[in-house]
């Protein structure tokens, strides 16, 4: 890993499920994972199932080690962890970091219960990685090396976080899982966001969707790409990707999203399985 970079890479990039299929092959179906190497650190934002493909490629590095930052743990974020093979390699070594949930249940607790009779047949004891665990409280910043981490609170059931990766002068910022309010934007998501390299934010749907009243989405805790061009152009960051794409949009709605955000906001891009992103001073 070169000490002079900031490299990210997308693993997975869909919410709520994962939609493999003829329809979502150019954007992807596995759920949430991100991949920055920064500094010679190497962080993994969310364990969901793009942390499969992730771990299969690490297999020729190894012996690795990494820091898993986790959003939150619903399903779509951690279902990838217990199928992240390098974990299970002795000799590896991953620093894992979350904020407690709403019932203090830890990040460690979370991802065990997961992996317990009858939900998974093997428990997390199993891993012979070294395996340390972290808890955060969203708003604090900490440091990874030469990394600084900013945090903050995300507005979703359940609660989460947002963090901004500082290094060399280079920023780039993961805001996913949260929900725009009504009459103005989140101060915790601008405060992240500002000026940013980059930008990746939750954009599960159109605003068409999210105030359809056959079947809205108001309080399910995800945003529009609408919202996010807001935050972009308010924060005056760099580059807009937008992420968390829902399921039911295929390849062609994405087509269509990404024609839309661009002609709102020209530095939009779409995230999709594969993309790299190499930010320079």
């Amino acid at each position: 890993m070169l000490h002079n970079r900031f490299h990210i890479k997308f693993w997975g990039v869909r919410g709520s499920i994962p939609c493999p299929g003829s329809d979502t092959v150019r954007y992807g179906g596995n759920t949430s994972c991100i991949e920055m190497q920064v500094g010679g650190e190497r962080l993994i934002f969310d364990g969901g199932t793009g942390l499969r493909m992730l771990g299969q490629s690490l297999l020729s590095e190894m012996p690795v080690k990494g820091h898993l930052l986790f959003t939150h743990s619903h399903w779509d974020h951690i279902q990838g962890f217990p199928f992240f093979i390098p974990a299970f390699v002795k000799g590896n070594e991953f620093k894992i970091y979350g904020a407690p949930a709403p019932n203090q249940a830890t990040i460690r607790q979370r991802l065990h219960d997961q992996m317990l009779h009858p939900n998974f047949p093997v428990p997390l004891q199993i891993m012979q990685a070294d395996l340390q665990f972290y808890d955060l409280e969203a708003g604090e910043t900490f440091q990874i090396g030469e990394v600084s981490i900013d945090t903050a609170s995300l507005n979703h059931p359940g609660e989460a976080i947002g963090y901004r990766i500082n290094w060399n002068g280079l920023s780039a910022v993961y805001v996913t899982d949260t929900e725009h309010y009504p009459d103005q934007l989140d101060e915790n998501v601008l405060r992240l966001s500002h000026q940013a390299d980059v930008l990746i934010i939750d954009a599960t749907y159109t605003n068409e969707e999210y105030y359809d009243p056959r079947s809205t989405k108001v309080g399910w805790g995800h945003s529009t790409w609408e919202e996010a061009v807001k935050i972009a152009k308010a924060a005056h960051v760099k580059q807009l990707v937008l992420f968390h794409h829902d399921p039911s949009h295929d390849d062609l709605c994405l087509d269509q999203i990404g024609k839309q955000a661009s002609l709102a906001f020209p530095q939009t891009i779409l995230a999709r399985e594969g993309l790299a992103i190499e930010l320079y001073p």
